[in-house]
């Protein structure tokens, strides 16, 4: 009599992700290879039989953050992968930084490097069985594992970026501008929407230069030509999304002039009139120490012209105070443009000399007290702006994408108006429902009436 011979457990892979919603999405994609593959994947070390950590290596904060994470996995598994951004940083002996920090790791990949990870885990811990993509379980279809909530998720356009912005080493870790051909973005954002998948964050390092590197050639979706372009990419996903009632979040848009094209999908609500701009600085002469790819005078106007055709528009931004060279007359000019041009929401970096950046050469690099002192009273005027903008919408109905609502909400939950990014903008926090009723449901969309400002968030009575 033959013996029962009970299947051979699937190797396990601890795996951290670090870093930005572009890293995110590198991570997912080697997520859904492990898993095509029969590999058991953990956000946990203990019990594992290796570890991925996917770094960031942006900015000194990020890099001492990835370094920790690594040494923690070598400590609790001792087995450990390293890709990721940081993982492409040359050390000061011209060697792998990574490896010269950790030398025990078993390997180091740079971003975007999928394959290079897959191979250094076939080394060290020899795939299950073959890949069969569409079984791959609590996957989007051809959109693969998603590591966001079910009902939100990040699409990438586009790798790399062309420019070479003095504080910036993104492109020495990503490379240039690779823009993923329309069809594809295409496919995986109707399977994301099928999925259920309700709000859509397109990313990019420059979405505005979509298409640049292939000069708009013309690509094909479902039969019909499209071009690779900003424009006609945020048009079909409008398209896209419409049936399902789904959102569609626009990040990482320079302010170039053909932006201006996209301003009337906003009006229409084809997109969401909300703009995610990093203008970085206002005075044109630490613009032009940062070799920025826009121009500083002309950006309020622009940005009048944008409300003047949607007045519904939201614009978020990042800002770098304390850039080498930068004196208290050119941090006012930037405090007025923060009041002037009213951005809804604005975050601030100090400015961080990480190794490799072409500014640490500037004259004129300020001490990090004052850096941090200037960061600190750039944030007091963004908050005065964004907390007068939120009172205005007191009194007004908004739609809210539920994020939270324990027992479905019968003591409220927390939820997102177009205006408000995941993660990185407020929330509207929702009171119980009047209607014995009415029930809130994560992934679901309510109407809310707003009857409140509560430091960077809304509060609403759904109605």
């Amino acid at each position: 009599m033959n013996e029962l011979v009970s299947p051979t457990k699937a190797p396990k892979i601890g795996f951290a992700s670090l870093g930005c919603p572009k890293n995110l999405t590198d991570s997912e994609l080697i997520l859904t290879q492990l898993s095509a593959e029969g590999y058991e994947t953990s956000k946990t070390f203990e019990g594992a039989d290796l570890v991925i950590v996917n770094t960031c290596g942006f900015i000194d904060d990020a890099v001492r953050e990835s370094l920790n994470t690594i040494g923690e996995a070598l400590a609790e598994n001792g087995k450990v992968i390293v890709t990721g951004c940081l993982g492409a940083r040359q050390g000061e002996s011209g060697g792998n930084y990574v490896q010269q920090m950790h030398p025990s790791v078993l390997a180091v990949t740079g971003a975007q490097a999928t394959q290079d990870v897959m191979d250094a885990v076939h080394r060290h811990l020899p795939k299950p069985h073959d890949p069969f993509v569409d079984l791959v379980p609590g996957a989007f279809g051809v959109a693969g594992i998603k590591l966001t909530p079910r009902h939100y998720a990040y699409l990438k356009i586009s790798e790399g970026c062309n420019h070479r912005c003095t504080f910036c080493i993104i492109p020495s870790m990503r490379g240039d501008l690779v823009s993923r051909p329309v069809g594809d973005v295409l496919a995986e954002a109707k399977a994301l929407f099928a999925g259920g998948v309700k709000e859509l964050l397109v990313i990019s390092q420059d979405t505005s230069a979509y298409g640049v590197d292939v000069k708009y050639r013309t690509g094909f979706w479902e039969g019909q030509p499209v071009k690779t372009r900003m424009l006609d990419l945020v048009q079909k996903l409008g398209e896209i999304a419409e049936p399902y009632g789904a959102w569609v979040r626009l990040h990482y848009v320079y302010p170039y002039p053909s932006v201006d094209e996209v301003i009337p999908l906003m009006a229409t609500g084809r997109v969401l009139p909300y703009l995610d701009v990093p203008f970085q600085h206002s005075h044109p002469d630490v613009l032009k120490r940062m070799k920025r790819p826009a121009s500083g005078e002309k950006n309020l106007e622009r940005i009048e012209r944008w409300r003047a055709a949607c007045p519904e528009i939201v614009i978020r931004s990042t800002f770098i105070a304390g850039f080498p060279g930068e004196t208290e007359e050119e941090f006012q000019h930037l405090l007025d443009f923060l009041r002037e041009a009213e951005i809804d929401r604005a975050g601030c970096f100090a400015y961080s000399d990480v190794t490799g950046a072409a500014a640490n050469q500037l004259p004129g690099m300020l001490s990090i007290e004052l850096r941090e002192e200037r960061r600190a009273r750039f944030m007091a005027v963004a908050e005065e702006v964004s907390i007068a903008k939120l009172r205005r919408r007191v009194g007004a109905t908004m739609q809210v994408l539920i994020d939270h609502a324990p027992g479905l909400g019968r003591k409220g939950g927390v939820g997102r108006s177009y205006a408000d990014a995941p993660e990185i903008d407020g929330a509207v926090q929702l009171l119980p429902p009047e209607k014995i009723s009415k029930q809130l449901k994560v992934g679901e969309f309510t109407r809310a009436r707003i009857v409140g400002v509560q430091g960077h968030d809304l509060v609403a009575q759904p109605i």
